[in-house]
């Protein structure tokens, strides 16, 4: 070997190291970048030794879709049981203490207790107190599941412009990805952005990719709709700008097509605007329904002479039993008569039917019948998703029972998905992640390789020195 060969080798050895070293170096601050995808320097042998070929950016397609994949699993399930948690609080929390069902089971017991002593004035006004307790625990609690509504149709009109920004962003990305491909470029960083884009998009919506020519990126829903193929295809939403028990929300259309709202607790949906659309027209519309029955049947017990007595609403009627009534619960309240005389429980009178003709203050037919049919079956609709013949305190309890099952479930599978995403992203981390071990290790060898290098130059110079002074 001559001289000025050891001398190109050892150049090119020193430059290789050089670029060896500046991968690792950029792995090393980037170890804790979720986003960031591991470089490895490809050597290859040329005739002035080895040389870098190109820059290998670790991947794993299979494991990456499975990510995607688990992303838009959690996210769904974790927008469904935050908005459970929204309605519980407005419910009284754990234990319940605001709900209908509670201030059901105050009034009742207070209707009992004035029956055991019907000729007491205080008793009797507790009584309609509970009761107007009871009628605003029901339409607070439907005006809570509107209001909840209403900020989920808000959210999702958020998220959809945040999905078209990304959209956009992704057509950016990609048109680089593909460029840089063509021109044999390093793509490393570009599809590091891209990538980042797919996990944020997965977020919102369930997607599935397909990689074609020059790495170009198709992305469909999980429902087949093309979501981005060479340009990004627009997802449109129309909010609503209130909501009561008759108001149905939008949908969100991709390219025009619908996207498909989740189904049960342990949520079918994937992506947070599936999750959302759940909750808006799903079970935020079912536990409605449950109110409006729950007040309907107040009314239709408490009905005097075929018109309503105790507890009356907007319409000032008796709706048909066994029949929803849309929205009767916002409006449920006291009637005005009884607050000014409470004894009218007793008597009766609200509508001119008086059944304690004497006046007797002994008198608890009334209140007996009251007592009796609380606990009596009666008929319900069967759309509420509970049983359609239940007494109405069964009803009451049967639907937090209900809620409580659908939050619970959802607590678990939340769990349950939390966990399959942060396995997922761990076997991901192991192959595309940086070990800040492994660079150190590599980095040792790097400094191995430099000294020898040197030694080369140094030796190389020594044997240069002596051939001068030789031909001195």
């Amino acid at each position: 070997m001559s001289l000025s060969s050891a001398i190109a080798i050892a150049q090119s050895a020193f430059s290789t190291t050089a670029q060896q070293t500046a991968t690792v170096s950029k792995n090393v601050a980037n170890a804790g970048n979720a986003d960031y995808s591991r470089r490895m320097a490809m050597l290859g042998t040329t005739a002035n030794g080895a040389q870098i070929v190109s820059i290998y950016r670790a991947q794993n397609e299979a494991l990456f879709k499975q990510n995607l994949a688990t992303i838009s699993q959690s996210s769904a399930q974790s927008s469904l049981l935050a908005d459970l948690g929204i309605l519980k609080s407005a419910l009284g929390g754990n234990d319940y203490e605001t709900a209908p069902s509670t201030y059901l089971s105050a009034f009742r017991n207070s209707l009992q207790t004035f029956a055991s002593t019907p000729g007491n004035s205080t008793l009797a006004a507790t009584v309609v107190a509970d009761a107007t307790d009871l009628a605003n625990s029901i339409s607070n609690t439907a005006a809570a599941v509107q209001a909840l509504r209403l900020d989920t149709d808000k959210d999702i009109a958020e998220e959809v412009a945040n999905l078209n920004a990304l959209l956009a962003q992704f057509e950016t990305a990609n048109n680089a990805v593909k460029a840089a491909t063509a021109a044999e470029t390093d793509t490393t960083a570009v599809l590091d952005e891209r990538d980042k884009l797919l996990k944020q998009i997965s977020e919102l919506v369930g997607i599935s990719t397909v990689t074609r020519a020059n790495n170009d990126t198709v992305i469909y829903t999980t429902g087949g709709t093309v979501l981005f193929e060479t340009l990004a295809r627009q997802v449109s939403f129309t909010p609503t700008s209130a909501y009561d028990a008759n108001t149905a929300g939008n949908a969100i259309f991709v390219d025009g097509v619908p996207i498909a709202a989740g189904s049960g607790a342990d949520t079918t949906a994937q992506g947070k605007l599936a999750g959302l659309l759940q909750m808006r027209d799903d079970i935020a519309p079912t536990f409605q329904s449950q109110l409006d029955e729950l007040a309907r049947g107040l009314v239709e017990l408490f009905q005097e002479g075929g018109l309503p007595g105790l507890f009356t609403w907007a319409s000032g009627t008796v709706p048909v039993a066994g029949t929803i009534e849309a929205g009767i619960a916002s409006s449920l309240s006291v009637n005005p008569l009884a607050k000014s005389d409470p004894f009218l429980l007793r008597d009766g009178g609200f509508n001119a039917v008086i059944s304690n003709v004497d006046g007797a203050s002994g008198y608890t037919e009334l209140l007996d019948g009251y007592i009796a049919a609380m606990d009596t079956d009666m008929a319900f609709d069967a759309a509420t998703g509970l049983d359609g013949t239940s007494s109405i305190m069964e009803f009451a309890a049967a639907s937090i029972g209900w809620f409580e099952q659908i939050r619970s479930a959802a607590s678990t599978a939340d769990e349950n998905k939390t966990a399959l995403l942060a396995r997922t992203e761990e076997a991901l981390g192991k192959v595309t992640g940086v070990s800040i071990d492994e660079e150190m290790s590599l980095l040792l060898d790097l400094e191995q390789s430099y000294k020898a290098s040197a030694k080369l130059i140094s030796t190389v110079d020594a044997m240069m020195a002596a051939l001068l002074e030789a031909v001195r």
